[in-house]
């Protein structure tokens, strides 16, 4: 399968058509930001890491029931997978409170809630991709009605099951994530976009270190480092 047009680059990933109208690459790429764009860097591999990680979750996720928009990596650095028209709405999944929700509501930093919780944030980078309720969204369009919220939250919280006694199995805690949905050909809502470090937070079970993006955004080094050591414990090398 051949890239044929760039068709969107974002900030993680440039995606492009192919000879197929129901099918596009995505490649990952090795820049890194941070508090939507104002941090900026790079690192060598990191594209290659996620693409890889990410990989690995779909097909885990497939095996669990889960319909995700992932065909195949192709090589390294690109993943061919299905066509899908996006939702603007990133799906945010939290187990412990950190980031954001610490600073926002003043929870306690590294607190168990009581139960997952779910947010959604408006995909829009002009606007900051602020927080919105469900009302939010169906005044702005983002979804056709109230059974896709609802089918929103209950994926999300299903994704949530299966990962988090996974990555605790390999010394990880699923802290919190982000999901990104989209409706495929037959307007089916399936997981699109990444899982990997990048966009969800794991801490060392028995240091608390943390092994993801926060690397960067607390000027932490490592991160590539910290990013293999997640690909291993996956691949349980």
């Amino acid at each position: 399968m051949n890239k044929t047009e760039l068709l969107y680059e974002g900030k993680a990933k440039k995606i492009w058509k192919t000879e197929d109208e129901n099918l596009l690459i995505s490649e990952f790429k090795d820049d890194l930001t941070a508090f939507n764009g104002e941090m900026k860097s790079s690192e060598a591999g990191k594209g290659a890491l996620n693409n890889k990680i990410s990989t690995e979750l779909f097909k885990y996720l497939k095996e669990n029931g889960i319909q995700t928009h992932f065909v195949e990596m192709l090589d390294d650095n690109n993943m061919l997978h299905k066509k899908c028209k996006v939702i603007p709405i990133e799906v945010i999944i939290r187990n412990i409170a950190t980031g954001s929700l610490t600073r926002t509501l003043g929870i306690e930093d590294g607190k168990i809630l009581p139960f997952t919780l779910v947010e959604f944030d408006y995909k829009n980078d002009e606007l900051g991709d602020p927080k919105i309720n469900d009302q939010h969204a169906l005044i702005l369009g983002l979804v056709k009605h109230q059974d896709e919220l609802d089918k929103l939250r209950r994926v999300a919280r299903e994704i949530n099951d299966i990962l988090k006694p996974y990555f605790f199995e390999k010394g990880l805690k699923l802290v919190d994530f982000k999901l990104e949905f989209g409706y495929d050909s037959n307007e089916n809502i399936i997981l699109i976009d990444e899982l990997s470090p990048d966009n969800c937070r794991f801490w060392d079970v028995e240091s608390g270190e943390s092994m993801d993006k926060d690397r960067f955004r607390k000027g932490k080094g490592g991160l590539k480092v910290a990013y293999e050591n997640v690909l291993n414990r996956i691949l349980n090398k």
